[in-house]
């Protein structure tokens, strides 16, 4: 048959982004050129592979069936490739990965590091988004997996845990509260507060896990996101409630207790479909870098 490996990536690309303009994109190809790959391979196999309009594309009957087996012969390639150690310097891919901000300072810049060490052809994309965004990316094949800490309630996407991480209080080292070991939440009333607003995926936990209580947080400030609830915190504003790993520099950061609230970071990935394998030797390096921060 008249056709070769990048013919099977072009399809197997268009087929998990659902569109030819996305995975030109991923591919680093134009357009055309995309489409020429794919029409070549539908012509080599003498049958459509997807439904074309004008708002979408979408596989056919032939291309769902054909999708997993152009899948495993990537795979198998990859694989083989990647166990070869003089070869693998000179394997090019692409391992795209959606992930809250936080991880990246704390243990992905270093599992990047050891990735490109043992391949360096390998190029990494991350995507820093928020919890909500990143569950989109990773269903939407957008990223070949995720790393964060909401997921576990999806239907379609799998959890694996990476480490737990608790919430402290995060104030400046002279606020009254600095030289406390550790804070019952109820001890919060009566000082300045800054809040994540309604909608965050952190404030989603902080709630449930204070819904069960008599402990209730009185803000009187309220942002959307971490970095300016830190920059708040900072300046003086107040103290604020965040996960221990997005602590900076210069602020103090006391566990909270009664109860005790914790976010477990974990890797999202689509449920019963195997990681590609560039994507799942990122994967297995992940690992010992979370462990570090656990």
């Amino acid at each position: 048959m008249n056709f070769d490996l990048a013919d099977l990536r072009a399809f197997v690309s268009v087929a998990d982004l659902g569109s030819f303009r996305a995975a030109a994109e991923a591919l680093h190809l134009s357009q055309p050129a995309l489409s020429r790959r794919v029409d070549k391979l539908e012509q080599a196999l003498s049958f459509r592979l997807f439904e074309r309009t004008t708002r979408k594309v979408e596989l056919n009957a032939m291309g769902r069936s054909f999708l997993p087996r152009a899948r495993h012969v990537l795979a198998e390639l990859e694989s083989a490739l990647l166990g070869m150690g003089e070869l693998s310097e000179r394997i090019h891919g692409l391992v795209s990965i959606a992930c809250i901000p936080s991880a990246v300072e704390h243990f992905l810049a270093g599992t990047v590091r050891a990735f490109h060490q043992q391949f360096p052809r390998i190029r990494v994309r991350l995507l820093d988004q928020s919890a909500p965004d990143i569950l989109l990316a990773v269903a939407r094949g957008e990223a070949d997996f995720g790393i964060s800490y909401l997921g576990t309630q999806e239907p379609d996407l799998d959890f694996e845990p990476l480490l737990s991480e608790p919430f402290v209080l995060a104030c400046r080292s002279d606020h009254p509260l600095a030289r406390r070991r550790r804070l019952q939440w109820a001890e919060l009333d009566g000082h300045d507060c800054v809040m994540l607003a309604p909608g965050s995926g952190n404030r989603m936990l902080i709630d449930q896990a204070l819904g069960t209580t008599a402990a209730r947080v009185r803000w009187s400030c309220e942002v959307r996101h971490v970095p300016a609830l830190l920059s708040l915190v900072q300046a003086g504003v107040g103290v604020g409630v965040v996960p221990r790993l997005v602590m900076r520099p210069g602020l103090v950061g006391i566990p909270l207790v009664e109860p005790a609230v914790a976010r477990s970071v974990g890797v999202v990935r689509p449920r019963g479909r195997p990681l590609a394998p560039a994507a799942q030797a990122f994967r297995d390096l992940l690992g010992a870098g979370a462990a570090g921060n656990a």
